[in-house]
């Protein structure tokens, strides 16, 4: 077990991306403390097939565009779980508009969640990792922050931001014992992809060379690779599973 002993703190953790990856880390000995946004009872499932696995685990309902929430959420988790040795930052959002529609509320609830949220979460995981002198951080960025993409300008400059973040923090962070690394998945079978059109769907598979959306345990398994033994020599480094739609 890559992470028996270790404690795990996953934002967006009910479903998609988060659930796989709560699961996946759960599978190889973690605990689990996840964040959800008023998706009780699927997050009740997830805490359920958690624990039938002899983990320990606990779920909270908020919006981590909340600083404040946010901050109690890992403080909550280190309270009920023990030192927090893993976060992974995976809560997302999206609002599909083209560049000349997008309002200023929806630019502010974009960037609060996906890179806000991200930064000042993590900034509370990595204060409690200071002191051991140990500890990952890992966020979700998107194959959009590597090469944009039209009707979701907003959401790509703020998945550019993490890939940013990522690399900044890594410089800091890494004389002091704690790994900063992220993930540019491409599509994904999840239910934000599901909002698009079928048609859009279908677009988009015919040009990605495999041919094929991503599924949420392939993105999983990069987590799981960041956050074991074997990532140990990943540092500020954004892998992007993303059936070829980025290649660099």
């Amino acid at each position: 077990m890559q992470l028996a002993g270790k404690i795990a703190v996953i934002t967006g953790g009910s479903r998609g991306i988060g659930r796989a990856t709560a699961l996946a880390f759960a599978r190889e000995g973690a605990d689990i403390a996840f964040c959800h946004l008023d998706d009780a009872a699927q997050a009740d499932t997830t805490a359920a097939e958690i624990a039938a696995m002899g983990r320990r685990v606990m779920h909270r309902n908020l919006d981590v565009a909340d600083i404040g929430d946010g901050q109690r959420f890992i403080a909550e988790s280190g309270q009920a779980l023990g030192p927090i040795d893993i976060l992974f930052n995976n809560a997302g959002i999206n609002i599909r508009k083209n560049f000349e529609d997008v309002t200023e509320d929806d630019f502010d609830r974009i960037v609060n969640v996906l890179f806000r949220g991200a930064f000042f979460i993590a900034q509370a995981a990595y204060k409690t990792m200071l002191p051991r002198g140990a500890g990952i951080i890992i966020s979700t960025a998107s194959q959009t922050g590597l090469k944009g993409q039209p009707g979701a300008v907003p959401y790509s400059a703020a998945k550019a931001a993490i890939i940013g973040f990522t690399r900044a923090l890594a410089w800091e962070a890494a004389p002091r014992g704690i790994r900063v690394n992220a993930i540019a998945p491409g599509p994904v079978d999840t239910d934000l992809v599901r909002q698009n059109s079928p048609q859009w769907r279908a677009a988009f598979e015919a040009r990605l060379p495999v041919g094929r959306f991503g599924t949420v345990d392939e993105i999983a398994a990069t987590a799981l690779l960041l956050a074991g033994p074997q990532g140990g020599f990943y540092c500020g480094a954004t892998l992007s599973p993303n059936g070829g739609d980025v290649m660099h």
